[in-house]
């Protein structure tokens, strides 16, 4: 089967890279969707059950560090368009073990990189390289005022931060030094299903329904904007196929929240779809020693990707918080199996026994 186009997504089986794999999937049934993912602890086929044997999708495990490799998936596929989402990216794991970080949000991005130059060999007619990164490059705002925006200067506080800073720096490298059409975009906090439980939602939606605490760092004041993943994905989309190349595009929620004013509402939503009475489960919460480095406030200025590509979040936090507590509530067994550790050795003796 010809196809239009075929369409690599990087770190397709975790929590963003699950749903712009699936939209692409549905949405583009003349595209081919390939994705590569090395299915690290965050990484989960249970997340893409639904499209999986669909006739346009192809699943590749592999680790986007192995150069060799992916130059053979571009060659393979003949790729034309490249998502890049896989990284590593919890922020405690960075501060514990940042060589990881390094290695795959670095170096893995260079692998991506290079293999595309080489396979596209100045032929840029139709091509392009998309790489998602982070608000948090960005540094930290004060708690009163003031908003990121894609001229804010770069200024990364965790070894995260800086591991995505430097593949941004890579990206924008391989525009301007080969002529590589590119795009960049910082996203702010995501949130919905599919997200894995080591993130504050997910994580204390699962502990309030097991009645376990709720650990908040420091005083709670912390400030996050929060995007609702489906219109994250539904951004990249629009990014990929009408964004200018060699632009950078900020993708916010315009929902900013403190995190124990965020708590407060996780606690009263899942209370109630739990059928607990209200402030059940309030005596959950914890107060922990603050994360080292921990920047006080993100908040992400939206409106050039408004003004140039007419995208605007579709959800206000209060409904998406409902829809995707309900999700979790709905869906305890997929929670389980990943907390349980079950979902990891499953795909291992999958790929072990090939």
């Amino acid at each position: 089967m010809e196809f239009k186009r075929n369409i690599l997504i990087t770190g397709g089986a975790g929590f963003i890279g699950s749903h712009v794999v699936r939209l692409f999937v549905n949405k583009y049934p003349e595209y081919r969707i390939v994705n590569l993912d090395k299915l690290t602890y965050a990484g989960n086929l249970a997340n893409l059950k639904d499209i999986e044997n669909a006739p346009n999708y192809v699943f590749v495990r592999a680790d986007i560090c192995d150069f060799d490799t992916v130059c053979r998936i571009f060659s393979e596929y003949g790729i034309d368009g490249v998502i890049h989402l896989a990284a590593e990216s919890h922020v405690d794991r960075s501060i514990k073990d940042p060589f990881t970080f390094a290695r795959t949000n670095v170096l893995g991005t260079l692998s991506l990189l290079q293999a595309a130059r080489n396979s596209w060999n100045g032929d840029w007619n139709g091509k392009l390289f998309y790489h998602i990164s982070t608000d948090e490059v960005y540094g930290a705002l004060k708690a009163d005022g003031g908003f990121f925006t894609e001229e804010t200067k770069y200024d990364p506080h965790s070894p995260y931060s800086a591991s995505k800073a430097s593949s941004d720096h890579f990206v924008r490298s391989f525009h301007d030094t080969y002529g590589m059409p590119t795009i960049v975009t910082n996203c702010s906090n995501n949130y919905g299903p599919y997200q894995f439980p080591e993130k504050l939602i997910p994580l204390f939606i699962n502990n309030i329904r097991h009645g376990k605490p709720l650990p908040v760092y420091g005083t709670g004041e912390n400030v996050r904007d929060w995007l609702y993943v489906e219109d994250h994905a539904r951004a990249i989309d629009l990014i990929f196929h009408k964004g200018k190349v060699a632009e950078t595009y900020n993708i916010g929620g315009f929902n900013e929240w403190r995190n124990i004013d965020l708590i407060h509402v996780i606690i009263k939503t899942a209370d109630r779809l739990l059928g607990n009475p209200e402030g059940t489960s309030e005596h959950l919460i914890k107060f922990v020693t603050d994360r080292a480095g921990h920047d006080l406030r993100y908040a992400i200025d939206s409106r050039k990707l408004k003004s140039e590509l007419g995208w605007e979040p579709s959800l206000q936090f209060e409904e998406g918080i409902e829809k995707t507590i309900r999700w979790y509530l709905d869906n305890q067994p997929w929670m389980d199996n990943i907390t349980s550790g079950e979902y990891e050795k499953y795909y291992d003796e999958m790929y072990n026994n090939r």
